[in-house]
């Protein structure tokens, strides 16, 4: 553990010493370059700060992020420079031995190039700051009509609200929060479904949200299941016993807002004479928790039922729902949160680095004749900002097919 914590504060020191002379070189004021030495030594030590002591990790660590990026595409373009003024006084070096024997010394850095990589490397850190203070709140409803051949004809416009990933424990503005909740309300669904991960790890992270989340009704109610972060699997614990005491709280708090919690479990959701059965699960993922248990919670279910899933992880539908003996006609999932970042213009571009881990990383995807919607989140985890991918609330019609 010290080797390592060494190893980083060299890594950090480096960074910050060859970037420097970038911003050396542009701005040659003392106090500008003191400034740029003493933000950048309270980052890294807020950092390890946080680490040690375990807190405020979700505001320490994107300002380390923020600075490292900065300095990483700074340093090639000052390395690059540096190569070639060695190459210069080599060449001039061994030049002299032939001449007069005067050795001409490294020639300066050009302002201009260390002024082009500071301008390049302002272009993400303004993003991700954008990211942090507006994308975060950037809230998005997406609606998607959805035609099924064997949904019952009373559920005929029959609609869904999808959330998922709140990740309460991200968030600090009540007013801009309690907005998007407001949004969520005003799509007057039918059903209000989340998809898991209601907090980061602690079920303490609601208490300040339980009035504001509780608000939320549907005519038909409100129904969650479980993802991966809601175990409290990512902190540390005086004991298991606190670990499951957590646990509980959480499950029971979200019972108190209003929520249904399935558990490997079903039900039927009931129109006329009509009923879609309603499947949750625990959360199963690739390389996650698989605590999902399909066929448990398939076994109060008719076969030839129309069904909804909601299961956190997408990789579930791709790796256990697609080849199910039973049919299941739309599942619902979040997760990935289109990894907070990317390019995304309708008709034209839909990119996130995301989509080299999850196959189903966001949107609608239909296969075997299966549908799947992966939410994009509510909320964020660990860098507290969105850029390109926004927070989604899913509305969801469905519709019966005309044959």
């Amino acid at each position: 553990m010290i080797l390592r914590w060494i190893i980083f504060i060299f890594v950090m020191l480096a960074l910050q010493w060859y970037s420097f002379q970038a911003v050396k070189t542009v701005f040659k004021s003392q106090w500008i370059q003191w400034i740029y030495i003493t933000v950048s030594l309270i980052v890294v030590l807020q950092f390890i700060i946080g680490i040690i002591f375990e807190s405020g990790f979700n505001y320490i660590f994107p300002s380390l992020l923020i600075l490292v990026i900065f300095q990483l595409i700074i340093i090639p373009f000052v390395f690059i420079e540096d190569i070639t003024r060695l190459f210069i006084y080599s060449f001039d070096y061994l030049r002299s031995s032939f001449n007069d024997g005067k050795v001409v010394g490294l020639v300066e850095r050009r302002k201009f190039i260390s002024q082009f990589a500071i301008l390049i490397a302002s272009i993400p850190v303004s993003a991700l700051l954008i990211g942090v203070f507006w994308g975060k709140y950037n809230f998005k409803i997406i609606k998607h009509q959805l035609t099924f051949n064997n949904l019952p004809d009373d559920f005929d416009d029959f609609t869904i609200v999808h959330v998922s990933d709140f990740h309460m424990g991200s968030f600090t503005n009540i007013e801009k929060v309690k907005y998007g909740f407001d949004l969520i309300q005003k799509q007057n669904a039918d059903l209000i479904l989340f998809t898991g991960d209601m907090v980061n790890n602690l079920a303490s992270e609601l208490d300040s949200w339980k009035e504001i989340i509780a608000r939320l009704s549907a005519k038909y109610g409100k129904y969650s299941v479980l993802g991966n972060h809601d175990y409290g699997d990512y902190t540390s614990w005086d004991s298991e016993d606190d670990k499951i005491e957590n646990f509980n709280k959480l499950k029971n708090t979200q019972r108190e807002m209003g929520f249904q919690l399935l558990l490997n479990e079903s039900i039927s959701i009931e129109k006329n004479n009509s009923k879609i059965d309603l499947v949750g699960v625990e959360n199963w993922g690739n390389g996650f928790k698989k605590k999902g248990d399909l066929d448990k919670a398939l076994s109060n279910s008719k076969i030839n039922s129309f069904k909804i899933l909601m299961s956190h992880d997408p990789s579930h539908w791709e790796e256990v729902v697609l080849n199910h003996n039973q049919h299941i006609d739309l599942t619902l999932s979040g997760h990935t949160h289109g990894m907070q970042f990317g390019i995304e213009i309708p008709g034209l571009i839909k990119w996130s680095p995301a989509k080299y881990k999850y196959k189903h990383w966001a949107g609608v995807y239909t296969e075997k004749n299966k549908i799947i919607n992966v939410n994009r989140g509510f909320g964020v985890l660990a860098y507290p900002g969105r850029v390109g991918i926004y927070p989604e609330i899913t509305v969801l019609k469905l519709k019966k097919s005309i044959t």
